[in-house]
């Protein structure tokens, strides 16, 4: 069965949700076994970040779009989130990278190699169900993140995910759909690598490779996302990239039920979908 943009959502936000309360915590430190609470942002079991609220506001504007990329209307959702708390859960924005904060209040995408945060990949998961070409996925990233690198990133991932919900193995969709350059270099083998070479901060190709890597050392939902987890630092928006895929691969079915039942606002969820 192929997978589809709400397997993909609920995915990730669980993901996102479970990473919330780790984030910033050291690797092998701590042991993410299900929804808590607390952690840096002190915020109730099964909240969401950023990274699900940007992610949302991206499906938004797809569904209000028709489908299609329009740049001014995710920017101007994107602002909305910033400013007023929309997409969250609480009505106010607990988290921000620097690099959307700044592209945000600027009116234009960051364009600096130092700017290359994982801002831009965490939400581009539905434009895998969208008619978006390469250069509409591009112009998504490039409202917050502009340099090369996120956009080649961000570029990947969609056909990555488009070749995981049509049922391609997962090893072949990334081997087929890594991006070329010297940054990349990894990625179509990433699934190799011993979890010590893992790296989780939150640059793109760090998440990039964490999120893959995760996806293809794992055999369900659960254990996919509980290792982006337990690998530390950047955990939710590493777990919400892996669990935007392994929601692709095993469908939301296979998420956990009391996990779904934690998670919050699922009523915005589905209001977002298209």
């Amino acid at each position: 069965m192929a997978g589809t943009l709400r397997d993909a959502v609920y995915g990730a936000a669980v993901g996102d949700a479970l990473g919330v309360p780790y984030e910033f915590r050291r690797r092998d430190e701590f042991a993410c076994t299900g929804m808590a609470g607390g952690g840096a942002h002190d915020q109730p079991a099964g909240t969401w970040s950023d990274d699900t609220s940007l992610l949302l506001a991206t499906c938004d504007s797809l569904r209000e779009c028709g489908g299609k990329v329009r740049v001014d209307d995710l920017r101007r959702r994107f602002c909305d989130w910033m400013r007023d708390g929309r997409y969250t859960p609480d009505g106010f924005c607990f988290d921000i990278g620097n690099a959307t904060a700044r592209a945000l209040t600027e009116g234009k995408g960051c364009v600096d190699v130092r700017s290359n945060g994982n801002g831009s990949l965490m939400r581009i998961a539905p434009l895998a169900f969208a008619d978006a070409s390469d250069r509409d996925v591009a112009e998504a990233s490039a409202v917050t993140h502009a340099h090369r690198v996120s956009v080649d990133a961000c570029v990947s991932f969609v056909h990555i995910a488009r070749d995981l919900a049509a049922g391609v193995p997962a090893r072949e969709a990334v081997e087929c759909n890594a991006p070329e350059g010297e940054e990349f270099s990894r990625v179509g083998r990433v699934g190799e690598l011993p979890r010590c070479e893992v790296e989780s901060s939150g640059y793109v190709v760090h998440t990039l490779e964490a999120s893959l890597w995760c996806l293809l050392n794992t055999d369900d939902y659960a254990a996919c996302v509980l290792a982006a987890v337990n690998l530390g630092d950047d955990s939710d928006t590493t777990a919400c990239v892996a669990g935007a895929l392994a929601g692709m691969v095993y469908g939301a079915e296979s998420i956990p039920q009391e996990w779904l039942a934690t998670l919050r606002r699922k009523d915005l969820i589905e209001a977002c979908l298209f």
